[in-house]
Formats: C-alpha cells, sequence, structure tokens
C-alpha cells in the first residue's frame, strides 16, 4: 500500500531530525493510555501494514481466541515529545483494527470518529474545551503538595510557577494553545 503525503512528511521528519524511536499511543475502552516503542527503522512497514499487538492483554478489547490486534498509526497525530531530552522520541495515536483490517469496535478513537460523522450527518458540529487541572507533590511517597498556595495565589505561597511555566512550553510546542495559567485550590 502506498503511503500518503502526511505519512511520508513524517519519514522525512523522523531522519532529519534524528529520532531513534516513535510511541505508538492508543487507549483501552477505560481511556487509559496505552503504547509501545518502535525503532524509527520500522515506522515505514507500521504506517503501512500497522504493527500487530495481543488484544487479549489489554483489559476490554478481545478474548485469548481473538487477540491479533493491529495497532495502525495516524501521521496527522505525529509529534515530538519534547519532554524526552535524553533522546529524541515521538509519538504517534493509532487507529485499532482487527487482523483482517476492520476497525475494532471497542477502539475509542473509532468510537469517536462514528459519532462525530453521525453527529455531522445531523448538521451538528462538536467543539471541546477541557480544562487540565493537576497537582505537585513534594515526593512520590508523600503525598503532600508541595506549597500551601491556593486559587490565583502567586509567590511566595506559590513555589511551582516555574514548572507550570515548563509545563507550558512543552504543550505549547506540542501545538497546544494554552489560554492561561494560575495556582488551583
Amino acid at each position: 500500500m502506498g503511503l500518503t503525503a502526511e505519512a511520508d512528511y513524517v519519514l522525512h521528519t523522523i531522519e532529519d531530525r534524528g529520532i531513534r524511536f516513535v510511541r505508538l499511543w492508543f487507549t483501552d475502552v477505560l481511556g487509559f493510555l496505552k503504547a509501545f516503542t518502535i525503532t524509527s527503522q520500522e515506522l515505514e512497514a507500521a504506517l503501512s501494514e500497522g504493527m500487530g499487538f495481543d488484544g487479549s492483554s489489554i483489559d476490554g478489547f478481545s478474548r485469548i481466541e481473538e487477540s491479533d490486534m493491529v495497532a495502525v498509526p495516524d501521521p496527522s497525530t505525529f509529534q515530538l515529545i519534547p519532554w524526552r531530552t535524553e533522546a529524541q522520541v515521538a509519538r504517534m495515536f493509532c487507529d485499532v483494527l482487527g487482523p483482517d483490517g476492520t476497525p475494532f469496535e471497542g477502539d475509542p478513537r473509532y468510537v469517536l470518529k462514528r459519532q462525530l460523522k453521525r453527529a455531522a450527518d445531523l448538521g451538528f458540529t462538536f467543539y471541546v474545551g477541557p480544562e487540565l487541572e493537576y497537582f505537585y507533590f513534594r515526593s512520590l511517597d508523600d503525598p503532600k503538595f508541595l506549597d500551601q498556595g491556593s486559587y490565583f495565589d502567586e509567590t511566595p505561597l506559590d513555589v511551582a510557577t516555574d514548572w507550570r511555566k515548563r509545563t507550558v512550553a512543552y504543550l505549547e510546542s506540542m501545538g497546544i494553545p494554552v489560554e492561561y495559567v494560575h495556582h488551583e485550590v
């Protein structure tokens, strides 16, 4: 199967930037991110044929008798992972197919695509505006907040200002616009 212009662009970018690894992402039926890594040398085959994996090991996907699944990277989702500084790493979301090449009914991306088409057929347009909230903790072993700051607090109570700025820089470098950033409650 021939590659699309988008897939060719991804392959050229991989070569030009010296990217060694590509994380292939998909979610299980509960929305938990799943991933496996391929080398850049495997990417062309992955884009044209997909990469097989054992679907019976993913919650909600398939039984052991129907375990063969295929993850097909979507080149429109190609993105460098900026926080992976030890080596150039990229990621791509995948569509999950059965071994016969038909979309897997339990793939959340496929479910979303079907529902978006259904809404469009009814004359609706779907818009999403996520609000991401997260907390910084002192350590992995001690679930205490990093600081005592509160909603919209500024220094000295808010010691994570620089970390949030770095997070925003990573998001923006991945093409994710950020409207504003502040300390939460």
